[in-house]
């Protein structure tokens, strides 16, 4: 928060030397003028996992980049890349990153505690995938089986979206006020990490609650089994991994905005066209020693569904409300999204 006022008299200065430039132009020439072009640099934020195969094409292809020179954009993209999405929120609000991406939990509990100052909410969502909770331990056969001696790796406890569906799981399996049951056993973790401290059998950790592809990959081993998966949980598709920013940063930026929108559509349509090329893209970008046949192949699972529709946010939304996990209640899957998707059939 101490970045803004800094950040806000850059902006001014900015805006005075184009006025004073737009001036001098306006004296020195006569009749209809071109407009001039500015460098803007647009700063994002991802993680890792084939969940987030769309900004990967977008940066590696230089897509944001081509669609802003269709509005009269000039862009320039920095692109960092986090384990987690709590850390994401905090550069944002800090205002070191201008869009970030993670799960539809940690995008949430940022809308809930700026609602009603600096206004968080989704800009798109990147998917609809499932989510596995798998474990090499072959006494766990449903989560009524952990003990004190397992340990879950999972992004971030409490509010990543894998810690909510265990949250949400827990409820379900144990009851009304267990939600929190297996909180304790569960680890923040990113899920390179948690993969090899699950498969090497040296740590604590025997349990991973992942994500695309990291959950196909473990399952390759004899060793391991799923527990549940998060459809099973929400009772059908969900939305996973979601884009968001301030609602400072989406009106001051419109075209960065629609950019930003096509850019993703330009992605989708690649995905799903060409998932061959998608899939060499994500390996070397990522330095994946899967094959590419592997990667290929989730990416075209029917169940992980590339596509800009949230879908059930509102199962996690009202989960999270009523376990004290969110500042406040949306009424619609709108009231969390920017309007310019609100015409899409999210839920």
């Amino acid at each position: 928060m101490s970045l803004l006022p800094s950040l806000w008299h850059l902006g001014l200065r900015r805006g005075l030397a184009a006025a004073l430039i737009g001036g001098a132009v306006g004296l020195m020439s006569i009749g209809p003028r071109p407009a001039l072009a500015e460098t803007k640099t647009v700063r994002l934020a991802k993680q890792f996992g084939i969940s987030y195969l769309p900004l990967t094409i977008i940066e590696k292809k230089g897509l944001l980049e081509a669609e802003g020179k269709k509005l009269g954009l000039d862009l320039n993209t920095e692109w960092l890349q986090f384990t987690g999405g709590a850390p994401m929120n905090e550069a944002l609000i800090s205002g070191t990153l201008d869009i970030v991406s993670g799960g539809v939990g940690p995008m949430l509990v940022i809308w809930g505690k700026t609602r009603n100052n600096l206004g968080v909410k989704g800009i798109a969502s990147l998917n609809s995938m499932p989510l596995y909770l798998n474990t090499t331990n072959p006494d766990v056969r449903t989560i009524k089986d952990f003990s004190a001696k397992d340990k879950i790796g999972l992004p971030t406890v409490k509010v990543s979206i894998q810690a909510i569906v265990l949250q949400m799981a827990a409820e379900k399996a144990l009851g009304g006020g267990k939600a929190n049951a297996l909180d304790a056993l569960t680890v923040s973790m990113g899920h390179p990490d948690a993969q090899t401290a699950m498969m090497n059998g040296k740590s604590e950790v025997d349990a991973h609650f992942g994500a695309p592809p990291f959950q196909y990959d473990e399952l390759k081993d004899a060793r391991v089994h799923k527990v549940l998966d998060s459809y099973e949980v929400l009772g059908g598709p969900h939305v996973f991994n979601v884009i968001w920013t301030t609602t400072r940063y989406h009106d001051q930026n419109p075209l960065v905005i629609k950019a930003l929108l096509a850019a993703l559509d330009d992605a989708m349509a690649s995905i799903k066209s060409d998932p061959a090329a998608a899939a060499a893209i994500w390996i070397a970008d990522e330095h994946s020693k899967m094959s590419q046949g592997d990667v290929e192949r989730i990416i075209k699972l029917p169940e992980n569904e590339w596509t800009t529709t949230p879908k059930n946010v509102m199962a996690f939304a009202d989960f999270m409300a009523r376990n004290g996990l969110l500042a406040g209640k949306p009424a619609s899957w709108k009231d969390v999204f920017f309007s310019d998707i609100h015409d899409l059939p999210g839920s």
